[in-house]
């Protein structure tokens, strides 16, 4: 690989590490924050679920790390710290996942699409990189340009979630608000779910830097 591309390599590496730090930041903070309301993330989950009229997502009680919204079984997971935790932290990140349940039963269009590409992306993003280093080697422009489109399919699945992921927020901070929550809190609670949000623009804004390199280098190559 020319040296550019390792430049851009180290350009996404620290974008994605500055972003992972940042929210590790916020995180931690309000982790050590009460929130008013005195309820555990999984309580207010089912409490944001009752609001929005949403009777048939089950929340279960999953490993450190993992906080999700699943669609195939249509059930939120949250990690212990935000399960039975009754922080800041822990009441945005519940609210989080539960936007996205909230989406899934609106047929929110955005999410729908990202769903049905997942097949699709999970193909390309384990195998573009070894079609394109096979047509660089063998000199195959076929191969390059095939890489190229494998690897657009993980640009726009990495696109399409940013507004998914945001619109599962604001669900969030319009429940939240419901609840006249005191306005620090509030803020808070925002804080952690935009600091969340720059890892998705971090990543997508990673993916467009390197499709725009293989674009150039496809050019270049012609």
């Amino acid at each position: 690989m020319p040296f550019n591309y390792w430049m851009l390599v180290g350009v996404t590496v620290l974008l994605g590490l500055a972003a992972s730090m940042y929210v590790k930041n916020r995180l931690r903070h309000y982790e050590d924050i009460p929130i008013s309301t005195n309820l555990t993330g999984a309580e207010c989950a089912r409490k944001m679920l009752s609001y929005y009229d949403i009777r048939d997502v089950e929340i279960h009680r999953g490993e450190e790390g993992q906080d999700f919204f699943d669609p195939q079984t249509n059930s939120v997971t949250l990690s212990p710290s935000v399960y039975d935790s009754r922080s800041i932290t822990a009441t945005a990140t519940a609210c989080h996942e539960c936007g996205h349940a909230y989406q899934y039963a609106q047929r929110y269009k955005p999410m729908q699409l990202r769903s049905a590409i997942v097949p699709v992306v999970n193909i390309a993003s384990n195998g573009w990189i070894f079609i394109f280093l096979a047509g660089v080697a063998l000199n195959i422009a076929g191969f390059v340009q095939a890489a190229i489109a494998l690897y657009a399919i993980v640009v726009l699945f990495s696109l399409v979630t940013l507004p998914v992921e945001f619109d599962a927020s604001r669900r969030a901070m319009v429940y939240m608000n419901s609840t006249f929550l005191p306005e620090d809190e509030r803020k808070g609670s925002f804080d952690v779910l935009r600091a969340c949000a720059l890892t998705y623009v971090a990543a997508a804004l990673s993916s467009v830097l390197q499709l725009a390199w293989l674009l150039t280098q496809n050019r270049d190559a012609e």
